[in-house]
């Protein structure tokens, strides 16, 4: 009887160290801002043309569903969601088939189209990321109903806030449009989008978040509707652009260091896809990679969005063999191996 008693006193030890484990070892959400990097659906709610909510998008999805995601299948932060022990996928907030209790572990407040500068929404009609911090309000208030003040309060201070945007800010307005070139050169732009990324982690900051990773940018020189502008370059990767991708990401590598020391408590990140992305392009063999230059949907050389189509016969069979699935994004295999990355050289401490 006694040794049934140890037994038992034993086991009942081993499974409050499991869930000390479980509780203290793990991020409890994520919560997601940024562009169609991390949109996960929101834009299939908004009246706009940047969606993806229709085939092919989505066929390698667990289930084969357009979801909203630019992608053949799932995305970076639903690859981190999985990497932290949550779910395998993190739901859009403005998607009806989810509630509070889904939110709960994980939400994207994302909009494909987005950027830093309000300016940058504006080209396309959607959310800005002033909204996307609203929404999150929102959902925080939804989370207290939910979870109870003091467990919500936790959930908030002790999750992982991950933010992905930029490329937006200068491919579809500085590069594009003539308004931000005509007030500020490429370097002065790029101040002014940090500026802007300062004040949003600084208001997450007060708001209750306390673990950030701030996303970097892509060699967004070399994604296919880049080089197909450069053309007569022998569809090469366009330098310039990668130029301004590495100083930016050398700017909000500063910011990183300036907000750890300014804000007591807050433990900010630099999640860089830049190097894997271009070790990928460079040497796509050594991935299980055949094509670097075009996309898979389509041509491969600039459709993405509606010209990415279910009934265009030159989409690919095989996604797994391109970086790019159309001309801006990358495949799920491609974002696979860039959420590992960043796991494992920016995100790990907030997971161990």
């Amino acid at each position: 009887m006694a040794h049934s008693n140890i037994s038992s006193c034993l086991l009942i030890v081993q499974l409050f160290f499991l869930l000390l484990a479980k509780t203290n070892a793990k991020i409890p959400a994520i919560i997601v801002f940024g562009d169609s990097s991390v949109d996960s659906g929101n834009n299939n709610h908004i009246q706009t043309i940047a969606r993806s909510d229709f085939m092919p998008y989505g066929r390698d999805f667990p289930g084969g569903r357009s979801t909203g995601r630019f992608s053949n299948g799932r995305i970076t932060t639903d690859f981190i969601s999985e990497a932290a022990g949550l779910k395998q996928t993190v739901p859009a907030y403005l998607d009806p088939a989810y509630n509070i209790s889904d939110f709960a572990v994980g939400v994207s407040f994302a909009s494909a189209g987005t950027g830093y500068d309000n300016a940058t929404a504006d080209v396309l009609g959607v959310i800005p990321l002033w909204k996307e911090l609203e929404y999150y309000k929102e959902y925080q208030k939804k989370l207290r109903a939910y979870l109870g003040e003091t467990k919500a309060n936790e959930v908030l201070s002790e999750a992982l806030y991950a933010t992905s945007l930029g490329t937006n800010d200068f491919l579809e307005n500085y590069y594009t449009m003539p308004q931000r070139r005509s007030q500020y050169t490429v370097d002065q732009y790029q101040t002014f989008l940090v500026g802007i990324a300062k004040n949003f982690i600084t208001n997450l900051y007060n708001l209750g978040a306390r673990k950030i990773s701030l996303g970097g940018l892509p060699p967004m020189g070399c994604m296919p509707l880049e080089r197909t502008r450069s053309m007569g370059n022998g569809n090469e990767c366009m330098e310039s652009y990668n130029v301004v991708a590495v100083n930016f990401n050398g700017k909000l590598s500063g910011l990183v260091e300036e907000l750890n020391k300014e804000l007591p408590g807050i433990q900010v990140v630099l999640s860089n896809p830049y190097d894997p992305m271009l070790q990928m392009i460079k040497k796509p063999s050594s991935y299980g990679f055949e094509v670097a230059s075009v996309a898979c949907c389509a041509t491969g050389l600039f459709e993405m969005g509606y010209a990415c189509d279910r009934y265009n016969l030159f989409t690919c069979t095989d996604a797994n063999k391109y970086i790019f699935w159309d001309a801006f994004h990358p495949t799920e295999k491609t974002d696979r191996i860039i959420a590992d990355h960043v796991v494992k050289t920016a995100i790990s401490k907030f997971l161990s």
